[in-house]
């Protein structure tokens, strides 16, 4: 792991939240409007989650998710970002076979109706990020900026935050199972390996 780093990945909250309890270690991405013409790609291995409620929906995600979006809602509008959870990419796919997503069901809060959208946005296919997620026992507070905003998925932060004293959110033992079963689920000749493991 890296002692410091400045780039965050901006997610939806609910995602974050489902990354923080344990519930998910992947991430499926297609990539904002504003990624460029050559679409989402993973600059960095390792990165700051930086929630964010903008397009995530009730009807975007499963229905056993609702109740991590109805404890965001509770807590009201946040008046800057706080950041607690680290990520470390082990794995990445892009998935160009939908039966293999198909098969991901239940690893990670997007409803079939969301992965189906996200999958067909522009061209075909979606990447999958296997990330082990830490956590900061006090989140860093960021104050919200311009700089923040937009389709995008990556953003600097205006300081370099150490990860001195984060604790994983699995064990070993849990996330290794949890990454050598997905792997299983996208084995396919349609699904290329940007990261190896």
């Amino acid at each position: 792991m890296q002692p410091e780093t400045r780039f965050a990945f901006k997610e939806w909250a609910v995602v974050c939240a489902a990354l923080a309890s344990g519930r998910q270690s992947l991430i499926l991405r297609k990539g904002g409007i504003h990624e460029g013409r050559e679409g989402f790609r993973v600059e960095h291995r390792e990165f700051w989650l930086f929630p964010t409620r903008f397009h995530q929906q009730r009807d975007e995600i499963l229905s056993d998710a609702w109740p991590l979006l109805d404890e965001l809602q509770s807590r009201g509008e946040p008046r800057g970002h706080e950041l607690d959870l680290y990520a470390v990419v082990e794995d990445v796919q892009h998935v160009l076979d939908r039966s293999a997503l198909a098969r991901l069901s239940g690893r990670h809060v997007w409803s079939e109706s969301t992965v189906e959208q996200r999958f067909h946005y522009r061209s075909p296919g979606l990447f999958a990020l296997t990330v082990r997620v830490y956590r900061r026992s006090t989140p860093f507070e960021i104050v919200d900026s311009p700089h923040f905003a937009g389709c995008k998925s990556w953003v600097d932060l205006p300081t370099t935050l150490p990860t001195s004293g984060l604790q994983p959110v699995l064990d070993d033992s849990t996330f290794d199972r949890q990454r050598r079963e997905i792997q299983q689920l996208l084995a396919s000749e349609s699904a290329d390996y940007l990261i190896r493991p």
